[in-house]
Formats: structure tokens, sequence, C-alpha cells
């Protein structure tokens, strides 16, 4: 179990560092893409979002990758999967890679469960 855990933590890792740090370096390339996606990410590219998205992969990335803090990194990335999956399901065909992220992402959260156990009680006890 150990590790199909640090299989997963790399890969997740791996994959958001490299993406981030493409952002920056550009050295996959991404055209843009057709339609009103590429509006939309031209709008973002333009305002900076993609940049915050961008150091926000980077930071995550490295976080999975050294093994310290990943829980953190699995909080950082939880919305931006969520957004991931989002856009490809309403605007941009193409859904495999955010599946594959968030599947590794649900997996790391059960394996991290118990650092996640607080978020999900439903009642907070008295200090």
């Amino acid at each position: 179990m150990k590790i199909a855990v640090v299989i997963a933590r790399v890969l997740l890792g791996l994959m958001f560092l490299v993406f981030g740090l493409n952002y920056f370096f550009h050295f996959l390339p991404m055209p843009p893409p057709p339609g009103d996606a590429g509006v939309l990410m031209g709008i973002f590219y333009t305002h900076g979002w993609l940049t915050f998205h961008g150091v926000l992969y980077v930071i995550a990335g490295l976080l999975l990758l050294s093994g310290w803090y990943v829980p953190v990194a699995l909080t950082i990335l939880g919305p931006i999967i969520v957004n991931i999956l989002l856009f490809h399901l309403t605007i941009a065909p193409g859904i495999a890679p955010g599946l594959l992220a968030a599947v590794l992402e649900l997996f790391l959260i059960w394996a991290y469960w118990p650092a996640f156990r607080g978020i999900f009680t439903a009642k907070m006890e008295t200090l």
C-alpha cells in the first residue's frame, strides 16, 4: 500500500509540477483550444489568472514530490482539479488527464484520511 501511495503522490506531483513550470518556461507546445475554450483561456492569460494557477501548480507539485505537507498540497489541488474537470466537461473535450488527476487526488485523500477527518465532522468539539 505504501508503494501505491508513493506512486500516486509522485505521478500527481510530476503532473502539476511539469504543467506549472510549462506555464513559465514554455517547453511543451500548447496551442490554444478552439472556440469558446480558446477565448476563455485567452482572457485568463491576459488577466493573470493562469499565472496564479501556474504558481499553485508548482507549489503543490513540489510539496507532493517532497512528501512534506501532502495534505496541504491536496487541499490546494482539490478546487483546481474540480475546475479542470468542469472546464473539460462543459467547454473543451478531452477529460482523460483531468479524470486521472481526480482519481489520484481522491486516492491520496483516502490514504491521508486522518489529516482530513476533522473537516468532515458534523459537530465541532468545544475547546
